[in-house]
């Protein structure tokens, strides 16, 4: 498998991984400051079933890096392009963190025809406690920061120790016992994108909210959480209760406890994964 390129129809260069395999394709998307090798357990394991794609989003690992684009439904877009570009008329999604609520940009701006299973990885509904939701609403949510807790962190993150700043946010997203290795792959990955990419696409990725989308998925959705995730695994018992007939599996700490339950515990990740899609 060879990584390749395509061009957005706004003249940026995206980097992509296509498997080439038999079968419905599985388009993975990565989240805020990370990149397709995040995924790289699973295109190892899931590609001799099924077509595997991966791409590094705008701002984001081998991708270029321009000066605009920084929004989710601008990613969105990209994904389009990208699928347009493979000519899948037809095809598997999976979004981890952000890259769920890319997809949800997706099935909000372009429907869901084309997507055939729908896998949400850990994504909160709505990542801010904006003040005109009522407590019990930001708790369904799962909302990580409250309006001025965002705020703060993007000054940091935009500030002068603002790699620091990253990779502490980075850090503070795996339990204890974290293995050093994994973590320092994270924080390596997390160092391809700018900060004039990572503090607006952050700021607007935290200040969508995507509860109106969730009941128009109208499409087979399993819902992933973990317990030891600092995303609340209640924020995704709420995305599958509002999915119509959606599944939800929530890994228990004894298998992963962190962010990155494809990481941490790649064989368990990908048997609920693949269980699903086959």
């Amino acid at each position: 498998m060879h990584e390749r390129t395509l061009t957005t129809n706004d003249g940026v260069r995206l980097a992509y991984r296509d498997t080439g395999g038999d079968g419905v394709p599985l388009v993975m998307l990565h989240g805020w400051g990370q990149t397709q090798a995040m995924f790289r357990h699973q295109i190892e394991a899931l590609a001799p079933a099924r077509r595997v794609v991966t791409v590094d989003f705008r701002g984001h690992g081998r991708s270029a890096k321009p000066r605009h684009g920084y929004r989710v439904a601008r990613l969105a877009r990209d994904v389009l392009d990208l699928v347009d570009h493979l000519g899948l008329n037809t095809f598997d999604a999976l979004g981890w963190s952000m890259g769920a609520s890319v997809w949800w940009s997706f099935v909000d701006q372009y429907g869901t025809g084309r997507i055939r299973r729908f896998v949400v990885v850990d994504q909160p509904a709505a990542v801010a406690a904006v003040p005109w939701t009522s407590p019990a609403e930001q708790r369904d949510c799962g909302a990580v920061f409250d309006v001025a807790g965002l705020l703060e962190l993007n000054v940091a993150l935009a500030g002068p120790d603002g790699a620091k700043v990253r990779e502490d946010f980075v850090r503070s997203m795996f339990g204890g016992g974290t293995d050093p290795e994994l973590l320092a792959f994270v924080t390596e990955e997390i160092r391809a994108t700018p900060a004039y990419a990572a503090v607006p696409l952050l700021f607007d990725h935290c200040a969508q909210d995507w509860r109106d989308v969730l009941d128009r998925v109208d499409v087979p959705t399993l819902v992933l959480g973990c317990e030891g995730s600092h995303v609340d695994p209640a924020s995704q018992r709420f995305i599958a209760e509002r999915i119509p007939g959606a599944r939800l599996h929530v890994f228990p700490a004894d298998v992963a406890r962190s962010h990155f339950p494809f990481l941490e515990n790649p064989d368990a990740f990908n048997a609920v994964v693949d269980e699903f899609l086959s």
